[in-house]
């Protein structure tokens, strides 16, 4: 990554919400085409959330403590803030002397922006503002919320905004919180009521909506150049198993999630 950082724009993308299971099923029936052609060998992989929740994982993320592989390790990571013991922190780690990735990019010369989506986001509030106060710039409104079933078409117009306003030697760290598979998603499934609410299929059409226009967002980052890409989740969350519902709790749906990295630049076609 001391070699990315700097010479690469960074794209940071939290599918808030999405499952492990119901992302690696899509991909492999096909149903995510956009996103399954930059996944290794078309798979998702299995990780661990640093958190149970949107505010608890963020606040882990940026730190440097991105979703965990699911085998033991110790894992290096990405990103690391300076401090004496870090296990995982290796030769090839971002190494930055700020408390978060955010600040730590901003001193390395980038512009730091945030696309918010879920209420973690929204700057309505105190609680609100803390995640997007990190960022030099930050966005949102109620169409990027989880209320909108064009949420992520309305992320990606403001990214593509954004991305257009940079001059060319300006290094980008794009952070955008996708909020459209966070409950309530039932509109995504053609037919399904608000009577009936979401489930795991409501889940599952959400992720179909958002890849449909995922395309859009990364030609927008890969056309100023090369670009190292990072998607995500944040969580999963739990439809009914074991009686559970939603997310903060400790089950296996809601801890282990989806994760890939890749590489991007103008040559290569973001569609």
């Amino acid at each position: 990554m001391n070699e990315v950082v700097g010479s690469h724009d960074i794209l940071l993308v939290t599918l808030d919400t999405l499952r492990y299971d119901v992302a690696q099923e899509l991909a492999a029936a096909g149903r995510t085409p956009h996103l399954a052609r930059h996944l290794p060998g078309g798979r998702w992989e299995r990780r661990h959330a640093p958190g149970s929740f949107t505010y608890a994982s963020h606040q882990a993320i940026f730190a440097g403590f991105l979703p965990t592989p699911a085998s033991p390790g110790p894992h290096p990571r990405l990103f690391a803030a300076r401090f004496a013991g870090s296990e995982s922190t290796a030769d090839g780690t971002f190494v930055h002397d700020t408390p978060d990735l955010v600040s730590g990019l901003a001193a390395a010369g980038y512009r730091t922006v945030c696309i918010g989506g879920v209420g973690f986001f929204n700057k309505q509030g105190p609680l609100g503002s803390v995640l997007p106060g990190l960022f030099q710039e930050s966005h949102w409104e109620p169409e990027f919320g989880v209320t909108s079933p064009t949420s992520f078409e309305a992320q990606v117009a403001r990214a593509e905004k954004v991305v257009a306003g940079l001059g060319p030697e300006q290094r980008l760290f794009l952070f955008v919180n996708v909020s459209a598979l966070h409950q309530p998603n039932w509109f995504h499934l053609p037919g399904a009521t608000r009577a009936a609410g979401d489930s795991r299929d409501t889940h599952a059409a959400a992720l179909e909506y958002v890849d449909r226009h995922m395309g859009r967002l990364l030609e927008a980052v890969a056309g100023r150049g090369p670009s190292f890409v990072i998607v995500c989740s944040d969580h999963g969350t739990a439809y009914g198993e074991d009686g559970y519902t939603g997310h903060r709790i400790g089950h296996d749906v809601v801890w282990t999630v989806p994760y890939a990295h890749f590489f991007l630049d103008s040559s290569r076609e973001a569609r």
